[in-house]
């Protein structure tokens, strides 16, 4: 058995917002538009800093597995490919963090 990656969970999110929001909480979301999927993707990003601060490992898993699935759901109703954001991601690794956050513009 192959392992899961973020690449898998992008082609179902993909699929599953196809399909009819009666049937699929994804489409159910991506239907409700990008309001709505930002809302809970930030809700469950609470839920996450929650879970990280009462050291409840299995917590913590499992509301990280949510916030990083409603992050795809956001991200496909952007049209935004998930190797975009990995290329982001590899960009940044090319310096400390430190001056990749001196580089962004003052705001």
């Amino acid at each position: 058995m192959s392992e899961f990656s973020l690449n898998d969970l992008e082609a179902i999110v993909a699929a599953r917002a196809k399909a009819s929001p009666d049937t699929s909480w994804t489409a159910k979301l991506v239907a409700a538009g990008q309001a709505k999927a930002a809302k809970k993707l930030g809700e469950e990003a609470v839920e996450t800093v929650i879970a990280a601060l009462s050291q409840d490992r299995k917590d913590l898993v499992a509301e990280s597995a949510d916030l990083i699935y409603h992050l795809l759901v956001v991200l496909n109703i952007a049209a935004v490919p998930l190797q975009d954001v990995l290329n982001e991601l590899q960009r940044r690794t090319g310096q400390s963090g430190l001056q990749e956050k001196a580089s962004r513009p003052q705001s």
